[in-house]
């Protein structure tokens, strides 16, 4: 499945101007779906305001709506909440840890060249892929922008998915993103799962070709991970089990703690470490 999310190399010079939301924008919260379209019409006089093009703002806001999937999702996390072993079993670790084997194969110069450019090993990287996406699998289903917009409107963390929604309009503005784009509940995008913020600032184009394309492009997508892991710290050779080093990087990619300690179980596993 393409969900028209490509990066050209240009982005990452965009990049570095950052669209930011005033401090005291007038857009209003909400929780319910009652005062999303005034919420809509107040961040686009908003974003103008903050210097994003008029044209790039209405081209991206005119697809949203209020995502009642999208709410019901962020409302029941409850895998986070299992022991270990419960998520393991929900999550098919072991099926996880088998392909993630059969893949380390498959793909050993990719997996190879990554470890060598990001310090990365193969096991966590293939951990996150087969956790997120069934390693490329599926990919979501939701309007990205339109999850996105539904959680910057949201009260529970309208500032942490407003900033999202202005690094979704950064991709719209350089053709990185297409309005219509389907992804993962939360505005997730790509093989393993990235947020628009995290598309801007750690997107890597991993094949060469010229351009970062995270949902078409497998080695775009690992090399991106294994980017984003050494941005949150982490050192070639060091390890990835709690207590060490390296599992700061994989608390970056995750805020709950039995996602981070299935992605080193499932890592070392597969990196052949136990």
């Amino acid at each position: 499945m393409r969900v028209g999310t490509l990066l050209t190399s240009a982005l990452i010079v965009v990049a570095s101007t950052v669209f930011a939301a005033s401090d005291a924008s007038a857009a209003q919260c909400g929780n319910t779906g009652a005062g999303f379209d005034a919420w809509v019409a107040q961040f686009k006089k908003d974003a103008v305001a903050n210097g994003v093009k008029a044209d790039v703002v209405n081209r991206a806001m005119s697809s949203v709506s209020y995502n009642t999937g999208t709410i019901r999702a962020d409302r029941g996390q409850k895998s986070f909440k299992l022991s270990f072993d419960q998520f393991m079993a929900k999550r098919g670790g072991q099926a996880i840890i088998s392909r993630g084997k059969g893949m380390k194969q498959n793909n050993a110069s990719l997996l190879n060249n990554i470890e060598r450019r990001y310090g990365v090993p193969a096991g966590p990287l293939l951990a996150i892929w087969g956790m997120e996406t069934g390693f490329g699998g599926f990919l979501g289903k939701e309007h990205t922008l339109s999850a996105v917009a539904t959680l910057a409107y949201d009260c529970r963390r309208s500032e942490f998915f407003t900033d999202q929604l202005y690094a979704a309009l950064q991709l719209v503005a350089t053709n990185s993103l297409s309005v219509n784009a389907r992804g993962a509940a939360h505005g997730e995008i790509g093989q393993t799962q990235f947020l628009p913020r995290n598309v801007v600032k750690y997107g890597v184009d991993g094949d060469g070709d010229g351009r970062v394309d995270l949902v078409g492009s497998r080695a775009d997508a690992l090399a991106s991970t294994a980017n984003f892991l050494r941005g949150h710290g982490w050192r070639a050779g060091a390890g990835y089990q709690p207590g060490q080093p390296n599992f700061v990087a994989l608390q970056g990619w995750n805020a709950a703690s039995v996602y981070q300690e299935a992605i080193a179980y499932i890592g070392a596993r597969i990196d052949g470490q136990q």
